[in-house]
């Protein structure tokens, strides 16, 4: 569960004011927006990598306004996928579990899952300028669940993805949701996207919320 209340942020000149909303556990929230409408901006407020001037983001029940990124139960997967050039796909979805020093069965179990879940065992042992967009998008997805987030933050995930790759991602994502109960909040301007995979739509115009649906 998502719930933000009368959360304000402010960034340079722009600033996020008043804006409320709420995503119920298990659901897949997508946030529309002209560019420059803030986006990007509530995302990483969420994830706490924006400083908070005002307001409440509450969790799964937890208020988490004030916590460090890595105490919120957030996956995040920015625009960019963030991939580490040097790093295989098998070392970015063992990544998060190495840092909180798991045990090695247990990041060994979690990666097959993955990979699996994904469709990338095929390519555990490649690096990212070997992949294609889709690949690289699938592999950004499974080091952000490694941990088993309870909430998961996709910032214009498909963005620059051909057609074909784009219809594929949107069935992996259903299935993603689908298998592990994780409430998500996609940031996109593609309308077709918020249709496939939505079952609420939040729009965001000049720093406010002006739409729920669903």
């Amino acid at each position: 569960m998502i719930a933000v209340e009368h959360l304000k942020v402010r960034v340079g000149g722009f600033a996020l004011e008043d804006v409320s909303f709420e995503v119920p556990t298990g659901h897949y929230a997508v946030l529309m927006g002209r560019t420059g409408a803030g986006k990007t901006t509530l995302l990483e407020a969420l994830c706490g990598l924006k400083p908070v001037a005002g307001g409440t983001i509450r969790l799964n029940e937890r208020d988490v306004t004030r916590l460090q990124p890595a105490a919120r139960g957030i996956g995040y997967v920015p625009q960019d996928r963030a991939l580490f050039q040097t790093m295989t796909v098998r070392e970015h979805l063992a990544f998060a579990l190495l840092i909180r020093k798991s045990e090695p069965l247990v990041i060994q179990q979690r990666v097959a899952e993955l990979s699996h879940l994904l469709g990338i065992a095929h390519l555990l042992e490649r690096k990212p300028q070997g992949l294609s967009g889709g690949e690289t998008q699938r592999v950004a997805l499974g080091r952000a669940l490694s941990v088993r987030p309870g909430i998961l933050c996709l910032d214009e995930p498909l963005n620059a993805l051909d057609d074909d790759t784009r219809q594929e991602m949107y069935k992996l994502l259903g299935e993603v949701q689908q298998s592990t109960g994780v409430t998500i909040l996609h940031v996109t301007h593609n309308r077709d996207e918020a249709e496939q995979l939505a079952d609420r739509i939040l729009v965001l115009r000049d720093g406010q919320m002006v739409c729920q649906k669903g």
